[in-house]
């Protein structure tokens, strides 16, 4: 069987997408591959395919121990013999892998890094390796390899070695983010030179980035779930494990079904949390970024990030986790003076050299470029990525373009504030202080300092609150400010004295905080948005359909994307199919899947 019998019997599917068709082949001729492909972008087809046309078994090297048994489960559900070794096996189970492995009986084999490097595997994988039963090694989430990428782990660095122990076993290293410096480290580290690099285009165009000022954070993530996203599954990020309890207690409170992740969690209630995201529909996950790499569901409508991200890899990663099916998704971002401020001021206390601060400081810089963004913010997302495009007309600058003004006047104003309590007074303060200096308010603590004597006070009265903080935001993320790391006051930088002496203009763009962000975008969404085109009648079919998929994912506890795809009932509920070879048709129905669900879906379909 070629790679389009294996693309049809096995996965259902008619045709390939991009790339894949051409990677395929470099790897069966036994050839290595870089391949860089969006989140969604069928990168697992590279490697599977692959390893079903080669003798042997595929090793698959994943950092993702909690998710290798859904992984797993979806290969065994087409029909594809795979297995995993990690440590969460008993001894007997562990035994009953490698026994399979040593007897050809494995398509695929999902393995850790740290495990695949111990001295019991590598004299497994020589074993098999010594009877030609290793098609391939793919590398998953490659960047992990590169110390200058945004989610480095050690235990990466040492899997060069696949290359030079198996020098006859074609490797793919696949991502979905990387700089052109993330992939030139990705080649080294893995001595991939020879390896032809596959990059395919990073957008995803079904994705409606916001970025949004931070005002009332719990009622703001309450609009955007209720208006745009009820009963729909998503993530929210936060930075703290305090915060992600705060506020997946908050929209449990406001009937929001949500759950916390991060890692101060107990192991046994992470893995319930992610069991029941995964199998569960209509679930929110409030969690820090511990969760979410490999992340398989489909159907994640939306992504939230409640503080800034602290790199542009890192927001396009997560952010990509929404919308894995194609479907209409956002990616939502509140973002106020204080994550600048936090974000500053944790680089200058990160222990390591300045050129790792700097290495810091630049992914930052990168990202606050994002979120100022006055242009298509697509645009500069892929441009990051050293990808030109054109204005996307689906993220709120095209939407809804921001006010832009000439802030030079404000911005003399803030830093002379800043340098004359530096330079009269020897003294340092946070934006707040700085903020009632500049608005002339005679708070206690401007009249213990006596700050109302100084020559600034009351000078920019005319500015709102919200309005100021806006302004310092800015001035902090175009590097005119920065942070003391003791106690996160502001200080001037060098490039402050070109603007005090009126040598550079600062345009600043106008906050609006929008109190219907649906109609803002001019999408307004509801609970049945990935199916609203639908007719009635095939709209009624398909949530029968969903219904029966869930009872018999439940049942087998498995994820119902597992049993099929919102997509592929989308699909057998327009056709509506009356034989099993109509069914067969259907894109996503493999033979597996038609042997096993083919009578109880078309009893469903049936007049």
């Amino acid at each position: 069987m070629d790679k389009f019998g294996v693309l049809k019997t096995v996965f259902g599917y008619d045709g390939f997408r991009g790339d894949q068709a051409e990677i395929i082949d470099t790897l069966v001729a036994g050839d290595d591959a870089l391949v860089l492909m969006p989140t969604g972008g069928g990168k697992s087809l590279c490697y599977q395919i692959p390893a079903l046309l080669r003798r042997g078994t595929g090793v698959v090297v994943s950092p993702l121990i909690a998710l290798m048994q859904d992984q797993v489960d979806a290969m065994t559900a087409l029909g594809v013999r795979a297995a995993f070794l990690n440590s969460t096996l008993t001894p007997d189970e562990r035994g009953a892998v490698i026994a399979r492995l040593r007897a050809g009986e494995l398509d695929l084999l999902y393995v850790a890094p740290e495990g695949l490097l111990t001295p019991a595997t590598i004299a497994l994988l020589d074993e098999a390796h010594r009877d030609g039963g290793i098609a391939l090694f793919a590398i998953d989430e490659a960047h992990c390899v590169s110390q200058w990428g945004h989610d480095f782990r050690p235990d990466y660095l040492g899997l060069n070695l696949l290359g030079e122990r198996y020098a006859d076993v074609p490797r793919v290293a696949l991502t979905a983010t990387a700089t052109a410096a993330t992939r030139a480290d990705i080649v080294t580290r893995l001595g991939l030179d020879r390896a032809r690099v596959f990059v395919e285009s990073f957008d995803r165009p079904n994705i409606q980035y916001r970025i949004v000022p931070k005002a009332s954070p719990d009622q703001q993530l309450l609009r955007l779930l209720r208006q745009e996203h009820p009963g729909e599954a998503g993530i929210v990020y936060c930075l703290s494990r305090a915060s992600t309890e705060k506020v997946a207690q908050m929209l449990s409170a406001n009937g929001i079904d949500a759950l916390p992740y991060h890692a101060g969690l107990p192991a046994e209630v992470r893995s319930a949390h992610q069991g029941r995201f995964l199998r569960e529909d209509g679930l929110v996950m409030v969690a820090t970024i511990a969760f979410g790499m490999g992340i398989d569901k489909p159907d994640v409508r939306f992504v939230a990030h409640l503080d800034l991200p602290k790199s542009v890899e890192g927001y396009y990663q997560e952010t990509g986790r929404a919308g894995r099916d194609g479907q209409p998704a956002t990616a939502w971002l509140a973002y106020g003076l204080a994550e600048v401020v936090q974000q500053r001021r944790l680089i200058e206390l990160s222990d390591g050299d300045e050129a790792h601060k700097r290495n810091l400081a630049t992914h930052l810089n990168a990202m606050l470029a994002l979120c100022e963004a006055v242009e298509c913010r697509r645009v500069q997302l892929l441009a990051y990525f050293g990808e030109a495009s054109r204005p996307c007309g689906n993220c709120d600058t095209c939407l809804t373009p921001p006010e832009t003004f000439d802030g030079t006047v404000s911005a003399q104003q803030a830093l002379s504030a800043v340098w004359r309590l530096a330079h009269e007074r020897g003294q340092t303060f946070g934006a707040g202080q700085i903020i009632d200096i500049l608005r002339g308010k005679t708070t206690e603590k401007v009249l213990r300092f006596r700050h109302q004597q100084l020559s600034v006070f009351g000078v920019g009265a005319e500015l709102t609150e919200p309005a100021w903080r806006a302004v310092i935001r800015q001035l902090l993320a175009m590097g005119l400010l920065s942070v003391t790391p003791e106690h996160s006051t502001l200080v001037l930088t060098d490039a402050a004295g070109e603007v005090l002496r009126g040598q550079r203009q600062v345009p600043l763009r106008r906050d609006v905080v929008a109190k219907a962000s649906a109609n803002k975008t001019g999408r307004a969404r509801t609970a049945a948005s990935t199916t609203e085109a639908l007719p009635p009648a095939d709209q009624s079919l398909f949530e029968t359909l969903r219904t029966w998929r869930a009872a018999e994912a439940k049942a087998q506890g498995k994820p119902a994307y597992i049993v099929f795809s919102d997509a592929t009932l989308r699909a057998i509920a327009t056709t509506r199919p009356a034989s099993t070879s109509e069914l067969g048709e259907v894109s996503g129905v493999g033979t597996v899947k038609l042997e096993r669900y083919g009578a109880a879906v078309l009893a469903l379909t049936a007049p």
